[in-house]
């Protein structure tokens, strides 16, 4: 497994320690395991954004007004729900 150096504030080195304590975990495992996940969030948000970005240059998308439209009926929707139980 491939090593790194990293450089963190005191703060946040004191935090990983206590985590790392708390969970009986290796400060290793709780940095591979936070990274991981940070990665996997960002990928995804990445390949959205893409996904969004070639929807949009076909022309597959909503008009704005007819967006603005359903959320306004949702939400009278909601209030005529909540106002009449």
């Amino acid at each position: 497994m491939p090593t790194m150096t990293v450089r963190i504030d005191e703060e946040t080195s004191m935090r990983l320690e206590q985590l790392a304590s708390a969970t009986e975990r290796s400060k290793s495992w709780i940095l591979q395991k936070a990274l991981s996940d940070y990665l996997d969030l960002n990928a995804w948000q990445v390949a959205e954004i893409e996904a969004g970005i070639r929807e949009a240059d076909a022309g597959d998308f909503v008009e704005h007004d007819d967006l603005k439209r359903k959320w306004e009926e949702k939400l009278a929707d909601t209030m005529d729900q909540e106002r009449n139980p």
